[in-house]
């Protein structure tokens, strides 16, 4: 058969499967498939899901409603904007009546493809790449509006099949900007001595933020989980400092340790008065994103109840900047910045949860690009004019500025990242770079994994941020460097941990 004959062939068959579909219609019945039909427009009832998935789901969950909504807002451009206004198709016919007419819609308006199937293969595959379990949850919805485009007569199957195409296609796509997050927890060493087990949480000294984005019912959480453990609450006139310092005195003390629930700027400080007293760390997830909880592969109170009864640590790096003087140092779990970078973060975070973690990525730089100016910088002696400066507390992945995740907690490096200001039309090609997936070949990114930096500045005023908290770059600079294996934190045992060698 000829190419011209199977192209005639395939649409014969098409029209047979749309009219045998709607002679099966109920007449004069009210099915549901309409009403999923009409909830999947503008996107609205993924919007609804996406929401449900993030206050019900975990961490890998919410991550997966990111996605799928960063899936569909690529799908819906390309049905809409690019396949729609090429193809032209019209719509079904049902009883000699067109069903944009039945539908009050302009007669322009085209079949090909359909953009509410795009919109919910997307959604489901993009939660797929991050939550399996998840998908096959939002799976039959997506089948459903699916069906229901041909069902009401506003598309043909093939439509539908395209449009579950594109749908598949999109959320593919952003992992080239946006990689998937491995299941494995990052690797650490055991530490030397075990870290003690602590039934109920006898011996714990714990103190719960409860400003760092958590509900009410947390505190009565942990109270179940560990009845013996010594629980404070921040209150509005307390100083978190303070109040981690005596805790881990009072866990020191008890041969106990040191327990948390907050965010990373309250999990910061635990871990500098854990240091400060040679206690270990219980990080309990109550932020709003838990960066350091999620590189533990630590999502839930539960799994650091169990690490806590069964004794179970590792042995983690902390970096560190401090003054060139010696007088003053910082210390940061995660990452450390200056520039543009701590603007850049505050405004992706804020846009993501609409638009999924890359196109937030986008509209924050292109704002900030559009405010901000490069900063001069002298790094180890050669001066620099930058965009921003980030600092890993060990590699991260994935390359670029919008790491994701670390395969380790104690290769004792640093991962530096730094955005040229200097280069022509700097501006512009990073936010090209950006869009389109290469920053990491571009020349405006420079990246090196080092055990040590010096920076200093000239500059009045530039700001530093380390694990959220933000601050500003005094005259003389700063080192930054790294403190080997210099926390001990409780997780559940696994076959990444290796044994310790110290």
């Amino acid at each position: 058969m000829t190419a011209f004959g199977s192209r005639f062939l395939a649409r014969d068959l098409d029209r047979v499967l749309f009219a045998r579909l709607a002679a099966a219609r109920p007449r004069g019945v009210h099915s549901v498939l309409p009403r999923i039909s009409r909830a999947a427009d503008h996107g609205v009832l993924w919007a609804g899901t996406a929401a449900a998935l993030g206050v019900l789901g975990g961490r890998s969950v919410r991550r997966g409603a990111l996605r799928g909504l960063g899936s569909l807002a690529i799908a819906s451009a390309v049905s809409n904007l690019i396949a729609k206004p090429t193809t032209r198709r019209a719509r079904p016919v049902i009883d000699q009546v067109p069903v944009a007419r039945r539908l009050r819609r302009a007669p322009h308006t085209t079949s090909f493809p359909s953009g509410h199937s795009a919109s919910a293969a997307a959604f489901t595959f993009g939660v797929a790449l991050e939550s399996p379990r998840a998908a096959l949850l939002v799976a039959p919805l997506a089948g459903a509006v699916a069906l229901s485009r041909v069902y009401v007569g506003v598309h043909y199957p093939s439509d539908v099949l395209a449009g579950v195409a594109i749908g598949a296609a999109a959320a593919a796509l952003t992992s080239h900007w946006w990689p998937t997050r491995p299941e494995a927890p990052a690797t650490a060493v055991r530490p030397r001595l075990p870290a003690p087990a602590l039934a109920d949480g006898a011996g714990l000294a714990l103190v719960v933020n409860p400003g760092s984005g958590f509900n009410g019912r947390v505190a009565d959480e942990l109270r179940e989980l560990l009845p013996q453990a010594d629980l404070r609450t921040l209150e509005p006139e307390d100083d978190l400092v303070e109040l981690l310092d005596g805790a881990a005195e009072r866990a020191a003390r008890d041969g106990g340790a040191l327990g948390v629930c907050g965010g990373d700027g309250t999990v910061n400080a635990a871990a500098g008065a854990a240091v400060r007293h040679g206690v270990p760390l219980a990080v309990f997830p109550g932020g709003t994103f838990n960066h350091f909880a999620a590189d533990l592969g630590i999502e839930t109170m539960s799994e650091v109840a169990d690490a806590l009864r069964a004794g179970d640590a590792v042995r983690v790096d902390l970096g560190r900047a401090a003054s060139t003087d010696g007088a003053r140092e910082k210390i940061f779990l995660n990452t450390f910045s200056l520039g543009v970078y701590p603007e850049l973060v505050h405004r992706r975070e804020k846009l993501e949860k609409w638009l999924g973690k890359w196109p937030a990525l986008a509209v924050a730089l292109a704002t900030v690009l559009a405010t901000s100016r490069p900063s001069t910088v002298v790094i180890n002696g050669t001066e620099r004019r930058l965009w921003l400066l980030f600092a890993g507390n060990s590699v991260y992945h994935p390359a670029g500025f919008a790491p994701t995740h670390r395969p380790s907690l104690d290769d004792g490096l640093l991962d530096i990242r730094t955005v040229d200001g200097s280069l022509p039309l700097a501006r512009v090609r990073l936010l090209l770079a950006v869009l389109t997936g290469t920053l990491h070949n571009s020349r405006v990114l420079v990246t090196a994994q080092v055990p040590r930096l010096r920076l200093e500045t000239t500059e009045r005023q530039v700001l530093f941020a380390y694990d959220g908290e933000v601050r500003e770059l005094s005259t003389g600079g700063l080192v930054l460097a790294k403190r080997r294996q210099a926390l001990t934190v409780y997780r559940p045992a696994g076959p990444v941990d290796g044994v310790s060698q110290g």
